[in-house]
C-alpha cells in the first residue's frame, strides 16, 4: 500500500497491518521459532537450518528487523540476533485489543 493510503488508516490499524505483513511468510515464522529455541543466532546458523539462501535469510531478517520483532548486535564479524521482547509484547498488545472487540461483539452474517 503507498505511504499516502496508509493515512486513511488509524495508527493502530497500521501497527497491526504493519506487524502482520512482517510475520506473514512462513520464512519469518520458521526463524522467530528458530529464536525461540536458540534465544541468540547468526545468520550463518539460520541458513543451515532452513536451506535457504544467505541473501533471502538476510531479507527476512531485515523485514523482522525493521519492524522491530528482532535485534542484532555485532559481535566480530557477525551480527547476532534475538527477539525484543519489549516490541512483541506491544504487537501482543495490539491484537489482544483487535481480538477483544470481535469477541465483544454481536456478529451476524444473515441477510437483512
Amino acid at each position: 500500500m503507498g505511504i499516502t493510503k496508509t493515512k486513511l488508516f488509524s495508527d493502530h490499524q497500521n501497527r497491526i497491518a504493519n506487524y502482520a505483513k512482517a510475520i506473514g511468510h512462513p520464512a519469518r515464522v520458521a526463524i522467530i521459532e528458530y529464536l525461540l529455541s536458540e534465544k541468540k543466532c547468526i545468520n550463518k546458523s539460520l541458513v543451515a537450518e532452513l536451506g535457504l539462501s544467505q541473501a533471502t535469510i538476510s531479507q527476512h531478517l531485515k523485514e523482522l528487523k525493521h519492524i522491530g520483532l528482532i535485534q542484532g548486535e555485532v559481535e566480530g564479524h557477525s551480527v547476532h540476533y534475538c527477539l525484543n521482547k519489549e516490541n512483541w509484547g506491544l504487537f501482543e498488545e495490539e491484537l489482544v485489543s483487535l481480538f477483544k472487540s470481535i469477541s465483544t461483539k454481536e456478529i451476524t452474517c444473515k441477510p437483512e
